[in-house]
Formats: C-alpha cells, structure tokens, sequence
C-alpha cells in the first residue's frame, strides 16, 4: 500500500492509496474523525473500510486532513477540510482519468464532510456516513442529497444520540430518488469499542448490494 504525498489547499497532505488494476474502477476514498480529537486516517474503522472497498476492486485513498501527520497546514473547522477532501479527490482522478465514479465515506466527523463533498461533485454515487453527528454539525445542506447511500450508527451513542441521528435519516428519507439505508448497531457507541467488526460486516453487505443494483435509484448518476 504505497505512501503518498499530494499537494493540497494548504501544503502537502498525506495519504494511503491503493490503484486498482482495472482503469476505469471506481475511486472510494474515506475520511477520518475529528483532527483535535485524535482522528487520523489511521483509524482502524477508517482502516478497515480501505480495505473493505479495495478487496472489491475499488481504487482506494485514504489520508490526513491538514495538521494531522505529514498534512501540512491547520485545523480549519471543516471549511479547509472539505477543500482538503475535494483535492484528494482531484489528485485521484488525476490518475484514473477512466474512473466514472466514485464512493465517499466517513466516520463521525469525516461522514460531516464527505456529505458535504458529495454535494459538490456529482459522479459520487454512493455514500458511507459512519455515526455521523448532525446535534453538533449542521447537515442542512442536504436539499436535496444526490446519491444514495448508507447511514449507520448505534443506539448507545452519546456523542451523537440516536434520535438526532433518526432527525436526519428521516428528512432524507422524504427526498425523491434515492435511497437512503439506515442500520442502528445495538449497543453500540460512538467509537463501535466492542463493535467493529458488526460495523464493518454491515458495510461490506451495503456495498455488496449496491454493487449487484441493489439499494438504489436505477436512473445514472451525471459524469463529470
């Protein structure tokens, strides 16, 4: 699994990348949880979920937001992260100009930006928010969210309490033309401490779906 360096916003970020041998796979790339929180790409949900999606083909990136590890600048809030998130995803299809799509997913603060990035660039077509947290961060933005995708939490979270979680799920739920999948981990907290390997099996069954046409909207999503 290669190390690598791009440029981003603010300097050079650091990442994992892993190229599929098919050129035009699809790109997946996950983002981590909160910077000041001890969140880095090196996560082990984060960890797990590169290679859940590279075992299936995928090419892979996963990296530091800026200030974390190698990725040089500071912590910006989510607004320098989100640029972040957008650059790795440039420096990807940079390589895989064949590549016509691509999933997104996070965990915890990194699910609050990739929903962000999902809305800005159309050819993401699936979407991973791992116990993400929309009692602390706003998801507004969401009018209306363009792909389908999976939201997956547990009912013991404190950090992001189910029923905040619930809020969200349910005003994407009355969008037309996706699909929004829910699973609630019973249990569960915010970190999964006991539960990582359920969390992981339910990601890789929602991607195996979405993979054989299941789970989503059957109308194709916009290229680039």
């Amino acid at each position: 699994m290669p190390e690598v360096i791009f440029t981003g916003p603010a300097g050079r970020l650091e990442g994992r990348y892993q190229p599929s041998k098919e050129k035009s796979a699809p790109i997946a790339i996950i983002l981590h949880p909160h910077p000041q929180f001890g969140g880095t790409m090196n996560n082990k949900i984060v960890y797990d979920l590169f290679y859940m999606f590279q075992k299936r083909g995928f090419t892979t990136l996963r990296f530091n937001f800026r200030g974390i590890g190698r990725s040089q600048g500071e912590f910006d809030h989510g607004v320098g992260e989100l640029s972040d998130a957008a650059a790795a995803l440039d420096w990807v299809q940079s390589l895989h100009p064949d590549s016509k799509s691509c999933w997104v997913a996070g965990y915890s603060f990194g699910a609050w930006i990739g929903m962000q990035l999902l809305m800005r660039r159309p050819e993401i077509e699936g979407f991973m928010s791992i116990a993400p947290q929309p009692n602390t961060y706003d998801f507004s933005f969401l009018a209306p969210c363009p792909s389908s995708g999976l939201i997956i939490h547990g009912d013991a979270d404190k950090v992001a309490p189910p029923k905040d979680v619930q809020g969200l799920v349910d005003k994407l739920h009355t969008q037309k033309g996706i699909t929004i999948t829910q699973k609630t981990l019973p249990g569960a907290n915010h970190f999964f401490s006991n539960d990582a390997e359920l969390l992981l099996e339910e990601c890789a069954d929602y991607l195996d779906r979405r993979l054989a046409g299941e789970l989503s909207d059957p109308r194709p999503k916009r290229l680039r």
